[in-house]
């Protein structure tokens, strides 16, 4: 037996039964999808809301409505675009648009300025969005299996920026601009067209940097406090003076979080996790206190 499709403008038959409790949160994830039900708009007070693997194709502007949105997922769908009315979500802090098919983001991305979790892995950019560079408060940004080959030079003005993951991209050489990243924790390059790496003791908030699965002979030159994840790391970090640090704990792949939890890094122990993002370094995969 399939999973029923919902009529396009009525909330699901169980809706109120989720909202009954005063959670304001919405599960939507796995029903059958083409657009958001109309209805699901009306729920002002409404601050999580889950639409993954639906099969949605597009959004309606009315999404602007959700003003007290904390957490929006919409990852595993058709999404080619976004509206702006997505744009102006003044309280959203955690967006996931992983497994779309995605070309840009809009330029009114840049009024997001709550948000500090993105997940954009495995669309089909080939540019950094511009509008993330004034995403200042930005702390955790996934963007593994794009078509990425470069970073902006301005990319340092995300001061906020503590994990990034470019996992999956065409970089073939190391972008210039991270090495004027001095705050960043996490660093995943993993799977890309990287030969060799510059000397990266400039990344002094460094604690992981994964290279794996790139045609480079041996590990870059780090901090012996960063735990190395590719080609010859084992026997680098053997070799150091201090302990080898520890690895970093295995996390869900894309956990969701209580508001509550401030460490968007590692993502806390959230009840629901979907998806894998495909890397050698999940994003919910760090240190402990990566998050400080």
């Amino acid at each position: 037996m399939g999973i029923a499709e919902s009529t396009p403008d009525e909330l699901p038959s169980d809706a109120e039964e989720q909202l009954r409790h005063g959670e304001q949160q919405l599960e939507l994830s796995g029903r059958r999808l083409r657009r958001l039900p109309s209805a699901v708009c009306a729920l002002s007070r409404l601050q999580k809301l889950y639409v993954s693997g639906t099969g949605l194709r597009e959004l309606p502007e009315e999404i602007e409505e959700l003003r007290e949105l904390r957490i929006l997922a919409l990852d595993f769908n058709k999404l080619e675009r976004l509206p702006d009315g997505l744009c102006r979500l003044p309280r959203l802090t955690r967006l996931y648009l992983g497994g779309n098919r995605l070309l840009a983001l809009p330029a009114d991305f840049a009024q997001l300025q709550s948000l500090r979790c993105l997940w954009i892995e495995g669309n089909f950019l080939r540019r950094f969005p511009r509008p993330l560079l004034r995403l200042v408060a930005l702390q955790s940004l996934q963007m593994g299996d794009n078509r990425l080959r470069a970073l902006p030079a301005e990319l340092p003005r995300m001061t906020g920026l503590r994990g990034l993951w470019l996992y999956g991209n065409r970089f073939e050489e190391f972008p210039p601009a991270l090495l004027r990243m001095g705050r960043l924790h996490i660093l995943d390059l993993d799977r890309n067209r990287l030969g060799g790496f510059p000397d990266l003791h400039p990344l002094r908030a460094l604690r992981v940097f994964s290279y794996d699965h790139n045609p480079v002979t041996g590990p870059p030159r780090v901090a012996d406090t960063v735990f190395l994840v590719g080609e010859g790391a084992v026997e680098r970090m053997a070799e150091r003076d201090e302990p080898t640090p520890r690895p970093p704990p295995r996390r869900p792949a894309r956990a969701f979080e209580d508001e509550e939890e401030e460490d968007l890094l590692i993502g806390g122990r959230g009840p629901r996790a979907l998806g894998a993002p495909g890397g050698s370094l999940p994003a919910l995969e760090a240190a402990p206190g990566l998050g400080t």
